[in-house]
């Protein structure tokens, strides 16, 4: 029992990593795509956002992944 509970965890946080990470690269996508010019960026807002929007992924993978059956 012990050993599956470890390898459903093992495959929650991949699932969830994965998703975080794609989250993260979209949010910043977002946010650099809405400047004109690569020299208007504000670069602390797109981390900003970013760092959030990973965040908001974890809690949201935390509700369920539908990637991991249970």
């Amino acid at each position: 029992m012990e050993v599956e509970s470890e390898a459903t965890m093992k495959k929650w946080l991949k699932a969830a990593g994965v998703r975080c990470i794609k989250t993260i690269a979209q949010a910043a996508i977002a946010m650099i795509g809405t400047s004109a010019v690569l020299s208007e960026i504000d670069w602390k807002l797109v981390i900003s956002a970013s760092v959030v929007a990973g965040i908001l992924s974890i809690l949201t993978s935390i509700a369920g992944l539908p990637e991991v059956e249970e």
